[in-house]
């Protein structure tokens, strides 16, 4: 049965020296929001000087047959308990999570100081920072549905032998959106992800580039299977030789949100042997 709690993350990126640097410029909003601190990462790599801290904050939203107006009540009603300055926010939703970005430096900096900004998601069905779900309709999902441990891929085996990219068109004038939005559907395809590129490919829509690591593959199954948990249909697969990309297209060009997907592998480099 589906559960009917929801569960906000609130993750701060904040210009800090080390973590416990960061932790502590997080203290007052964690007390604030009467949450708990449940991650915190370096990201100077994207961002020189830059960690992450997220915070755990159980919503007292409940699920109702209109699971994606919910996730967005669920954020917009945080939101507006943080202060009127951040009005009544845009908020983009892929189930099983709904976000929006604050991203205003004077609002986010009384927050937390050193702050440059805030990615606020409400999550349904379970935990997002272990990757198990339950769908909406009040059932568990088929086994071959559920992205586990367990799952057809396999990211750290020894004899890996293909490299798994996520390309994520979203459409949106802010860089930081779109890496947001990529990152959430990143989040439920693998365990890590480097954002490698994020670039504007017409006008309104950013395309971001993210390395989900090695992976074993053989064929074009591999595709499909990594695919399956985001849920979607009107795949189209192209497969050459030892490589392939699988490409997902809104029917309807969204305003604001996801307009396109695709994931590609391709054979990882080979070692050269030495002659005898």
């Amino acid at each position: 049965m589906v559960d009917d709690e929801l569960e906000l993350l609130i993750t701060v990126v904040v210009g800090a020296e080390n973590e416990r640097q960061a932790r502590e410029a997080c203290r007052e909003l964690v007390n604030r929001v009467g949450g708990r601190i449940v991650e915190a990462g370096d990201c100077s790599d994207e961002e020189p000087g830059c960690w992450s801290v997220t915070i755990s904050q159980p919503s007292s939203e409940r699920v109702s047959e209109h699971v994606t107006a919910t996730l967005a009540r669920a954020v917009r009603r945080f939101v507006r308990e943080l202060g009127p300055e951040f009005g009544t926010p845009q908020v983009a939703c892929e189930l099983p999570t709904a976000w929006t970005v604050l991203d205003e430096p004077a609002a986010v900096g009384r927050l937390v100081p050193g702050c440059e900004r805030l990615l606020v998601e409400a999550w349904v069905g379970g935990n997002p920072l272990t990757g198990e779900f339950v769908v909406e309709g009040g059932e568990d999902p088929d086994e071959s549905e559920q992205p586990t441990t367990e799952a057809p891929w396999d990211f750290e085996a020894p004899d890996v032998t293909h490299v798994l990219w996520l390309s994520v068109d979203v459409a949106t004038d802010s860089p930081a959106n779109a890496q947001w939005q990529a990152r959430a559907v990143a989040s439920r395809l693998a365990r890590t992800a480097q954002v490698v590129e994020c670039a504007e490919s017409e006008p309104g829509l950013r395309r971001v580039d993210i390395n989900l690591g090695p992976v074993v593959c053989d064929n074009a199954q591999v595709l499909q299977d990594v695919v399956r948990p985001l849920g979607r249909e009107g795949w189209d697969m192209l497969w050459e030789g030892e490589a392939g990309a699988i490409t997902w297209i809104a029917a309807t060009a969204p305003a604001n949100g996801i307009a396109a997907l695709q994931l590609a592998v391709e054979p990882l480099p080979r070692t050269p042997t030495s002659a005898p």
